[in-house]
């Protein structure tokens, strides 16, 4: 549906949905199957400028919105969630490297970036620390002109594979303010990798523990000054919630659309399964959750883009309502297909394996609610 997209927004939706009907959809299957990860696939995205969406055009990006990007991952993840996902995360690293960077940092990383010759990871997260980012525990000391660090991220979507890690390190007191983003570049001596996780979905982006022992980092790689990393990386996460719920929202648009090409082929006691009106009233439901889902979203995309101060909140709204929702109707899509629905070759028990995680990652569903509750009783 286009209500409320001009045409500059319909040709962005229209270039990502026509790459991945042509270069993600006929492989997802594949990809999924053997683990691949599609770095040439992703380069060829970011030849059409969808690796530096919101990231200045002078250096290098397209200087989109966050409604555009909205869009595109949605559009995107009609041909698989998991490809699209990651390119959200490495747009999240792009733009923060551009957003905080100096201009020899921009200069130096976002030319590579921009056209994925560089692959870029977000490491947050570590064993001990999930939603209580605060906690972290890798740190970085100093010494002379580097930084020296000793810790551990969990996690890490790419790792192994990607060619730069943005790090939030501890360098100073506990808390927030202690902590710092620092770039950790590929074959820095002490940086190794875990094996890469067998998970439930999003087998075609390795997910690998990122370990560091002694890794020698010069401090001209710190992004922002020392004590400033909490703040830039809570910056990038309500662009990243847009993100994961437009990608939930492609899953599940595409597993809505299996379901109703299945259903008008299927036929049981004698006519299709479409002529039952209990199936038409759960997909009229299915579609109905979409649209108000998809409305919400460009909602709380359009609110961030002009900076509102409710956009934090809106985001978590979103990113709740719309992951909880698309995995809903990626489920019922499932169970519409009978057992088919159970089979690989069909498709959706991917979509659905590829969705679940997306209640949990960006911030968990229950800690949207947590930034939601607290912005309504803060307010009285």
């Amino acid at each position: 549906m286009s209500f409320g997209l001009d045409e500059d927004l319909t040709a962005v939706r229209d270039m990502a949905a026509a790459f991945a009907a042509d270069h993600i959809a006929p492989h997802a299957l594949e990809w999924d199957e053997t683990k691949h990860f599609p770095v040439q696939t992703l380069r060829e995205a970011a030849a059409l400028g969808m690796a530096g969406i919101y990231v200045r055009e002078d250096s290098g990006g397209t200087g989109m919105g966050r409604i555009e990007a909205a869009l595109i991952f949605e559009a995107l993840s009609t041909g698989c969630p998991t490809v699209a996902a990651f390119l959200s995360i490495h747009n999240m690293c792009a733009w923060m490297v551009d957003a905080y960077g100096s201009d020899e940092q921009r200069a130096r990383f976002l030319p590579g970036l921009t056209t994925m010759d560089a692959i870029a990871s977000y490491c947050l997260t570590e064993p001990g620390s999930g939603s209580d980012a605060a906690a972290l525990r890798t740190r970085a000391e100093r010494d002379g002109d580097h930084y020296v660090l000793h810790g551990e991220k969990q996690f890490i979507s790419g790792a192994g594979a990607s060619d730069l890690y943005l790090c939030m390190v501890r360098t100073g007191e506990a808390g927030p303010r202690g902590i710092s983003a620092i770039l950790v570049e590929k074959d820095t001596p002490g940086l190794s990798f875990g094996a890469n996780e067998r998970k439930m979905g999003w087998n075609a982006q390795p997910t690998r523990a990122v370990r560091f022992d002694g890794c020698r980092v010069p401090v001209a790689n710190r992004l922002g000054a020392e004590g400033e990393g909490f703040k830039i990386a809570m910056s990038g996460l309500d662009g990243g919630r847009i993100n994961i719920a437009a990608c939930s929202l492609g899953g599940a648009q595409a597993a809505l659309d299996k379901a109703l090409a299945y259903m008008g082929d299927r036929r049981a006691f004698g006519a299709k399964l479409t002529d039952f009106q209990a199936l038409q009233f759960r997909l009229a439901d299915m579609q109905t959750a979409l649209t108000v889902s998809r409305t919400f979203l460009h909602h709380a995309a359009r609110a961030l883009d002009a900076k509102s101060p409710e956009a934090t909140q809106l985001c978590a709204m979103a990113k709740r309502h719309v992951t909880d929702a698309a995995f809903e109707v990626a489920n019922q899509a499932l169970q519409l297909h009978g057992g088919y629905g159970y089979l690989a070759e069909y498709g959706i028990e991917k979509i659905v394996r590829d969705l679940r995680v997306h209640q949990i990652l960006e911030g968990t569903n229950e800690i949207m609610r947590m930034i939601v509750a607290r912005s309504l009783i803060g307010g009285r």
